[in-house]
C-alpha cells in the first residue's frame, strides 16, 4: 500500500502520533548535523583549516549519540506500539537511514583527518578542486535525499538514484586523473593520495545518500528495491502511480 506523510498522524492515540512524528523529525535533525559536516569537512580540506577539521571530528561523536538515541526510540515504539503496516515501514526506515547518516558522518571525520595530515605534510599539488566539484555534488545527493524523507517524495528519491551514476562518473574520472599525475611526478605520491582517500569518501556518500533515496521508496511504496536497476524501480512506481496497482513482480530483479 502506498503511504504519504499524513498516515502516521491519524491514530485515535495522540501519543502514538507523536511518537511517530518524534522519530521522523529527530532523523531529520541527524541528516541536517551530517550534511553541515560534510559541507565544514569539505571546507576544512579546501581551506587547510585544521580548527575547522577537529570540530568536525569532534561533532561525530554527536551524530553516533543520535544514533543511539533514535534506535532506542525505534526499539521501544517497537516493543510498546507492535506497530504494523505503513508504521512499522516508517520505524524500520528510520532504523535503517540513521545507519546510513551515521557512516556518512564517518565518511565526513575521514576527510577532516586528511585536512589534518595535508596540515602536517604539506598542501598536495593537486585534487583540491576535484574535491570541490564533488563535496558539492555530493552534498546536494544527501539535501534531496533527506528532503525526500521528509515529504515523502518518491520523485526526488528517484533523482536521487540517477544522479548517483553521475557521481560515480565523476569520482573515476578524477581518480584517474590525479593517478597519472602522480605517474608524472611520484614525489606528489603521499601527498595526492591523501586527496585521493578524500575523494573515496565523498563517493561513499554518495552511496549512502542513493541508500536513503532508496529507504525513501521502500517507506512510500512498500517495496525493497536494493539491487534493483533504476529505470526498473522508476518504470514499476510510473506504472502504479497511473494505475493505481501494482505487483510484487514489478520491482523484483
Amino acid at each position: 500500500m502506498r503511504i504519504s506523510k499524513e498516515s502516521h498522524t491519524s491514530h485515535i492515540s495522540q501519543r502514538y502520533n507523536e511518537e511517530l512524528e518524534d522519530i521522523r523529525s529527530h532523523l531529520l535533525e541527524m541528516g541536517g548535523l551530517v550534511e553541515k559536516q560534510i559541507q565544514d569537512a569539505i571546507q576544512s580540506l579546501i581551506d587547510g583549516d585544521t580548527r575547522l577539521a577537529s570540530e568536525v571530528r569532534q561533532r561525530d561523536k554527536q551524530v553516533n549519540r543520535l544514533q543511539l538515541e533514535l534506535d532506542e526510540q525505534c526499539t521501544q515504539i517497537l516493543a510498546r506500539r507492535q506497530p504494523a503496516a505503513s508504521d512499522l515501514r516508517l520505524v524500520l526506515a528510520v532504523i535503517r537511514a540513521t545507519s546510513d547518516l551515521e557512516r556518512m558522518g564517518d565518511e565526513a571525520s575521514k576527510i577532516a583527518r586528511a585536512t589534518l595530515l595535508l596540515a602536517e605534510e604539506g598542501h598536495s599539488p593537486r585534487g583540491y578542486i576535484e574535491a570541490r566539484h564533488l563535496g558539492a555534488h555530493v552534498r546536494q545527493m544527501v539535501q534531496d535525499a533527506l528532503n525526500a524523507f521528509a515529504r515523502f517524495d518518491t520523485s526526488q528519491a528517484l533523482a536521487v538514484l540517477r544522479e548517483d551514476d553521475n557521481v560515480d562518473l565523476e569520482y573515476r574520472s578524477a581518480t584517474r586523473a590525479l593517478v597519472t599525475f602522480m605517474m608524472e611526478d611520484p614525489r606528489s605520491i603521499s601527498k595526492v593520495m591523501n586527496i585521493m582517500w578524500v575523494l573515496r569518501s565523498l563517493e561513499r556518500v554518495g552511496d549512502h545518500a542513493s541508500n536513503l533515496a532508496e529507504i525513501v521508496i521502500y517507506l512510500v511504496e512498500g517495496q525493497d528495491v536494493r539491487y534493483t536497476k533504476t529505470e526498473k524501480i522508476e518504470a514499476a512506481i510510473s506504472q502504479h502511480t497511473r494505475l493505481g496497482t501494482r505487483t510484487d513482480e514489478d520491482l523484483e530483479g
